[in-house]
């Protein structure tokens, strides 16, 4: 699965850490993921929210405004 894969990759990448950590959206997060080679989604990601893979933790933040589990 693509997205483990960029869990790994992320796991071992502190160049891409600093990156991932700059990003507010997912969808920043998901195109960083494609410019580095992986088919990952902004909707994957928020749908991964909790998941622990290769050291790397997936945090859904909730934002005011938004709708109450509308990616869960």
């Amino acid at each position: 699965m693509e997205l483990a894969r960029f869990f790994q990759l992320l796991g071992r990448d502190s160049r891409l850490q600093a990156q991932v950590r700059a990003c507010i959206t997912a969808d920043e997060v998901a195109l960083i993921a494609q410019d580095n080679g992986f088919a990952v989604t902004g909707a994957q990601l928020l749908l991964a929210s909790g998941r622990t893979e290769y050291g790397v933790t997936i945090d859904r933040v909730d934002h005011p405004g938004e709708y109450p589990g509308r990616y869960y």
